[in-house]
């Protein structure tokens, strides 16, 4: 792969700090080696001290310092996947919570006092980043433009991957010709598109990105497709089937009950509705304070608990199948795509917003590769509905 020059970031000698510095606190020290990471060591996942400022950085601001930090080029790492999966295997973000425990609270005091996904703040994420340029997007997805894990079972690239998540879904929601199909949370149109194209259907896609409803309707273009800009909360109708791949991590703890309730109004008795989302390995009262400000605010990922106790008395959960090893080689993919594009999208974004491109995707690497991350698809139906159902793979 090749790399960006970073100026005034990159390593110098009169940088290179030795590990037993004792300017290294214990507590990172403790947590370092708890995951067999090193301060200036020599495997590629060690962290390459650029500034010393870094370890009160991480003291004092958690998650967001080291994120930061790296944004601003006082560290290094020359595979941070690597790091993070060592990281989080081993639970460091918990541990660094522990040892701040006035930060942690504020933090999850946040999220249980204020319903940071109400109806009013549903665009800021939108704006935030789906809408931060179709280009960056454009460069990193597969030409279906699928913003969400692909499915590897057979795929040898990261297209066929996509498509073939994409036919899967289609199959699992037993999709007939004239059938009319919701799709909550469309992004760029690729399960739409999909659908109409092969399977028949006609598609409702609703989403919170002004950028992504442009150019799902041109993809749409000529086919029985309407993609609009709204919020969930605002749907009425109803669906033979229903679809949400991706977008379940923007709803909150705070209405998820309200998130199955509206499912349950909209869809027919005797349809299908498949829910596409990541999860938690267990429950979490806050998002990671760095991804929660520079990549999807206010989101939340649920545990397996927290669906299965909102879905209880409104559906029965026909099928619940876990490939999230799966996303781990999906953003590697994007990774390469997005590295190799690079140079296209210089003229239009910084260094610094390529440092925390490649923290984002490389730290969720890490996080589903240390099984913290999950990636769930589960079929859901109403007790009306008389015809069996058989999981599909």
């Amino acid at each position: 792969m090749s790399t960006i020059s970073l100026g005034s970031h990159a390593p110098t000698p009169e940088h290179n700090y030795k590990s037993s510095d004792p300017a290294i606190p214990a507590t990172l020290k403790f947590l370092a080696d708890l995951a067999g990471v090193r301060f200036n060591g020599i495997e590629p996942w060690d962290i390459q001290v650029t500034n010393p400022r870094v370890y009160r950085r991480i003291l004092i601001e958690g998650s967001l310092g080291f994120g930061e930090a790296y944004m601003d080029g006082w560290w290094e790492c020359d595979r941070l996947d690597q790091l993070f999966n060592r990281l989080l295997t081993v639970d460091t973000d918990i541990h660094l919570d522990s040892k701040m425990p006035l930060r942690s609270l504020g933090r999850a005091l946040r999220h249980a006092l204020f319903n940071l996904q109400s109806i009013q703040r549903a665009f800021h994420v939108g704006e935030q980043h789906y809408d931060i340029g179709n280009d960056v997007f454009e460069t990193m997805l597969d030409p279906t433009m699928s913003y969400s894990c692909g499915y590897w079972q057979k795929a040898n690239t990261l297209e066929e991957a996509q498509r073939d998540k994409l036919d899967m879904v289609c199959r699992k929601l037993e999709l007939r010709p004239g059938e009319r199909v919701l799709d909550i949370g469309c992004g760029w149109g690729s399960f739409a598109q999909y659908a109409a194209m092969h399977y028949g259907v006609e598609v409702l896609g609703i989403t919170i990105s002004k950028e992504q409803q442009k150019l799902a309707s041109n993809r749409c273009a000529g086919l029985p497709v309407t993609i609009e800009l709204m919020d969930y909360r605002t749907l009425a109708g109803q669906y033979d089937k229903i679809v949400s791949i991706g977008m379940f991590e923007h709803v909150g703890r705070k209405n998820y009950v309200a998130f199955f309730s509206i499912i349950d109004r909209l869809l027919k008795e005797h349809g299908l509705f498949l829910l596409h989302t990541i999860g938690n390995h267990v429950k979490s009262l806050k998002l990671d304070e760095w991804m929660d400000k520079y990549v999807f605010p206010n989101g939340l990922l649920p545990s397996a608990a927290e669906i299965a106790e909102s879905v209880e008395g409104r559906f029965l959960i026909d099928d619940w199948h876990s490939f999230g090893p799966d996303y781990d080689r999906t953003l590697m993919a994007w990774w390469e795509n997005f590295e190799q594009g690079w140079p296209n999208l210089v003229p239009k974004y910084s260094s610094r917003f390529y440092r925390m491109w490649k923290y984002y995707l490389l730290s969720c690497a890490g996080f589903f590769r240390s099984r913290q991350g999950q990636l769930w698809q589960l079929v859901l139906s109403k007790r009306q509905r008389s015809a069996g159902y058989r999981s599909v793979r």
